[in-house]
């Protein structure tokens, strides 16, 4: 398929059932298919014997060339969003603050930041970029644990990669195991431990970035063993800090985390060698569930990379499919706010409790706001960063119009869904049913959709020449010899 192919990637099949089923969400993530919540806590799986072990094996001894092409594929589509929003979110005022925090305190000038100019050591490079990447609240997401997987991972093994140059391969091989690693540890402890208020994409995204930079530094097995444990170790976010500059800190410590415990395993700290499943190891301290089947089984054979999504609106999954109708219900029938009387939604339940603040100050409130989302939608006919920022949240054309979202907790809505119904001024009542929204696994965004987001997302940051080079890198990806090309051109030039 060509970078521009309107047509979709080869996907598995897989059942919305199964995608729905006991399981929580995620107030941030790509698309619009979000799990039913788990009743209750669950008794703990039998837990096998050698689970970080079998984990650690496998991610040592896994080749690039036994990628499939539609996982190769998809790890490239992931890496591009990535580098998009990584760029994208680079100079708001959270990055200006952590550039500025730490600057006196580091060590080498080792690695750049994507969009601007300075440089930092490796472990405070990882945190930047990761930090920038989800500040937008714009990055991929894994909808069965809606972990975001890109950022602690490509955060680490990039930063990295300036110090110790590796190939493409090497890198996008590397990005895969990453993600494979916190994906079914996310797996084995989601929805139970996402309940409790721990951000799972911190929690498990540090194994992720450990298990990516490790294999980069050629830890044997057992280098690698200590390394996830040292990850385990290392858990970061609480979903408290939603709304706030705190949430991107997550998946961006994360990053930094995960790069920390593998240097300290390739020079032989040690750990324990169960970490994972062990009594009073990470699984069963933070979570009342444990399958760990979901991280043994099907290594090799089994992508959880293929059901990786990626974001058409700057905020949470939940408001996805409010958006998708609002933008529909205005070009449709070319609803202005001074047409609308009322805006009817039925939605699940966890639209109230993830997005229910009903009047934001800041761009990042709006975010989980499905007053504001809804509002905003139906006034600016977009769901993009622009319309998440502060500007957007208090343009009083959409202060007006969220005054009039009325979302009601609705038996037989799923969280994927919403049912909307625009009452007018003239009497007209216009209505859209959501199944899928655009971004979820049902409607993936298209390779064409995903560089005109990019585009958009570096406009403003970095001249159109130098961003199209930068995607025209993050595509080739595989086939560079040096995989921080793509960092050393999608930083900022004096």
């Amino acid at each position: 398929m060509s970078a521009t192919d309107e047509t979709a990637p080869d996907r598995p099949t897989i059942g919305r059932r199964a995608l729905l089923g006991a399981a929580g969400l995620a107030l941030a993530g790509p698309a619009a298919v979000v799990p039913a919540r788990a009743a209750g806590p669950q008794a703990p799986a039998p837990a096998p014997k050698d689970v970080t072990g079998t984990l650690a094996r496998y991610v040592t001894g896994a080749r690039y060339e036994d990628l499939p092409e539609a996982v190769r594929k998809e790890a490239t589509r992931t890496f591009l969003n990535w580098v998009g929003v990584a760029i994208g979110g680079s100079h708001h005022e959270t990055l200006d603050v952590a550039v500025s925090a730490l600057q006196p305190f580091s060590g080498p000038p080792q690695a750049g930041l994507f969009g601007r100019g300075e440089r930092f050591d490796i472990m405070n490079a990882a945190f930047l970029n990761g930090v920038s990447s989800h500040i937008f609240d714009f990055d991929d997401t894994h909808l069965k644990t809606v972990i975001h997987p890109a950022g602690p991972v490509a955060s680490a093994i990039l930063a990295y990669a300036e110090m110790k140059p590796v190939s493409g391969r090497d890198f996008l091989n590397a990005l895969v195991l990453g993600i494979e690693t916190e994906c079914r540890i996310g797996n084995a402890v989601y929805p139970n431990h996402y309940d409790v208020g721990w951000h799972i994409t911190g929690t498990a995204g540090v194994f992720g970035a450990a298990a990516a930079a490790g294999k980069l530094m050629g830890l044997t097995e057992q280098q690698m063993v200590w390394a996830l444990g040292l990850a385990a170790s290392q858990p970061v976010g609480l979903r408290e800090s939603f709304g706030s500059m705190n949430k991107s800190f997550n998946p961006g410590r994360a990053a930094s985390n995960g790069l920390f415990a593998a240097i300290l395993a390739a020079k032989g700290y040690t750990s324990s060698d169960g970490m994972i499943e062990a009594k009073r190891g990470w699984a069963n301290t933070v979570s009342t569930k444990q399958d760990y089947r979901e991280i043994t089984e099907g290594l090799g054979t089994r992508y959880e990379t293929l059901l990786n999504t990626y974001k058409p609106f700057a905020c949470g999954i939940v408001m996805h499919p409010a958006i998708d109708a609002a933008i529909q219900v205005r070009d449709a029938d070319n609803v202005k706010p001074e047409d609308v009387a009322r805006i009817d939604l039925k939605v699940h339940p966890l639209v109230l409790e993830l997005t229910g603040k009903t009047a934001p100050k800041t761009g990042l409130e709006g975010k989980f706001s499905i007053y504001h989302a809804v509002a905003v939608a139906l006034v600016e006919g977009a769901g993009g960063e622009k319309q998440f920022s502060d500007r957007a949240v208090n343009d009083p054309r959409v202060v007006a119009l969220r005054q009039k979202v009325v979302p009601v907790v609705t038996p037989g809505i799923e969280a994927a869904q919403v049912d909307m119904s625009v009452v007018l001024t003239d009497g007209r009542t216009l209505n859209r049913r959501i199944a899928h929204a655009i971004g979820s696994v049902e409607k993936p965004m298209t390779d064409a959709m995903l560089e005109r987001k990019f585009a958009d997302l570096a406009d403003g940051v970095l001249p159109g020449p130098q961003a199209a080079r930068v995607m025209r890198l993050c595509w080739g990806i595989a086939d560079l010899t040096d995989a921080a090309e793509v960092t050393r051109a999608g930083t900022a030039r004096a």
